[in-house]
């Protein structure tokens, strides 16, 4: 048993060595252990490569502006660890942190000498989620993030009101397989017998593999561009503003503050689940509480603006669809500036076509090392590179001191890449920003 928050955080990192460990089984032991806490909540589910977290934003800030208190599982953290496990946005305090790592512990090592083996880091921070939010009375409903992939996924033994899938990148393809169609199999996991999914998955292999398994579980299907239509899409300075229609419903001239026109797909499926919610009278969710959940959404790390002047945007691109978005926003955006970009990502993401696109968008690329078990090599990168201004650095936290303080006013920084770099990097540009206008 821990006595202070640092030793239990230890320990939770310490999981990592154990890696990715697919499967429901320890799960299942565990719950079991705990008495079933994952089935005495009310639930919603959101997969697919990318896009999760602002979903789960969304739906949690329409949810909370309706009234209701809402608790969210979220991966990996930007600012705090903490932050995976909140309730209304807020995170758990460091002595829940260690309450519900010494319940688990006991679990943990006794999982350990059986034929299953021990739980993984997820597996640990999923177990103490389901158990926070059962033994929590006041929380409504809880959105809950899938880690990775779907079908094995840890917190795939919930039985959510409604399933939603964001949408299908080649992402993970050494453990979810290399083609649309395989990871979009795996994605479909999360579809449960009879309960509705919301997707805007776009690639035509992927719908059909995700359809063929709704009508498997005849569970209700609503999809983009065929059930629900997004249209008079506008940029605006701070955000995206744009119209929906269902069959149900038309909503003019929403307003979100998250920037790019991706984040509009996840809003229309954050605005569609809400619908869904109160249509079925699980929960009453006005079209107020829609307008002004949507507009006051926010999920760090996902093209931020941490300063207009200088101009620092933070993004955590982190695979090909990710590095695509972010580069179509920069030129429709930027196309002004000379645009700096620094980039760290992990060794098991296919990096290749991700520098080809960010060569293509930056006048001078950096790439950095970063301390992570599985963070790829700066040189590496380097090598695959064919910009003309580029380099390898090793003390990132310098340089990117170093950096801000020189940019340009026709010029930007833009930090991206790993969401386990952005983490890091955040606070570090913050305080180093911060400084900067104090010293002015």
């Amino acid at each position: 048993m821990f006595a202070t928050y640092e030793e239990a955080l230890k320990w939770i990192h310490g999981r990592l060595r154990l890696g990715i460990k697919p499967g429901l089984k320890r799960m299942e032991w565990m719950m079991d252990k705990l008495g079933s806490p994952e089935k005495k909540m009310k639930t919603v589910h959101i997969g697919g490569t990318n896009g999760k977290g602002s979903t789960v934003t969304f739906l949690r800030s329409i949810l909370q502006e309706a009234g209701y208190t809402v608790g969210t599982f979220t991966s990996p953290y930007i600012e705090h660890f903490n932050e995976r496990i909140s309730v209304n946005g807020k995170p758990v305090t460091d002595q829940e942190i260690l309450d519900l790592t010494n319940i688990i512990v006991p679990l943990a090592d006794e999982l350990e000498g059986t034929d299953l083996g021990g739980p993984s880091e997820f597996e640990v921070i999923t177990a103490m989620s389901f158990y926070y939010f059962a033994q929590n009375a006041n929380v409504d409903i809880v959105l809950y993030e899938v880690g990775l992939g779907g079908r094995l996924d840890s917190t795939n033994i919930i039985h959510p009101l409604a399933s939603i899938i964001t949408n299908i990148g080649l992402d993970h393809t050494n453990i979810l397989g290399d083609t649309y169609e395989k990871i979009a199999f795996e994605k479909a996991g999360i579809i449960k017998e009879k309960t509705p999914i919301f997707t805007a998955v776009k690639h035509p292999g992927a719908m059909r593999v995700i359809k063929e398994k709704a009508e498997q579980m005849a569970a209700p299907f609503y999809r983009l561009d065929h059930d629900f239509f997004i249209y008079d899409h506008k940029s605006i300075q701070k955000g995206e503003v744009f119209s929906l229609k269902t069959n149900m419903v038309e909503l003019k001239q929403l307003e979100i503050s998250m920037i790019g026109q991706h984040q509009t797909e996840n809003a229309a499926l954050a605005i569609c689940a809400a619908l869904y919610l109160d249509q079925a009278n699980l929960f009453h969710i006005s079209e107020q509480a829609i307008r002004t959940g949507l507009r006051n959404g926010y999920w760090p790390g996902r093209f931020e603006v941490l300063s207009e002047k200088p101009l620092v945007i933070i993004d955590g691109a982190h695979n090909d669809e990710g590095i695509t978005t972010l580069v179509h926003e920069l030129s429709t955006r930027f196309s002004d500036r000379r645009i700096h970009i620094v980039f760290a990502a992990l060794k098991d993401k296919k990096y290749d076509k991700m520098i080809a696109k960010l060569d293509q968008a930056a006048d001078k690329i950096s790439f950095v090392n970063f301390d992570y078990p599985r963070a790829a090599k700066a040189e590496d990168f380097l090598k695959i590179s064919d910009s003309a201004d580029k380099l390898a650095v090793d003390d990132w936290k310098t340089y990117l001191q170093e950096e801000i303080q020189t940019i340009a006013d026709d010029s930007m920084l833009v930090v991206t890449g790993s969401l386990y770099f952005i983490s890091e990097a955040k606070p570090v540009l913050c305080k180093n920003l911060k400084n900067m206008t104090i010293s002015l």
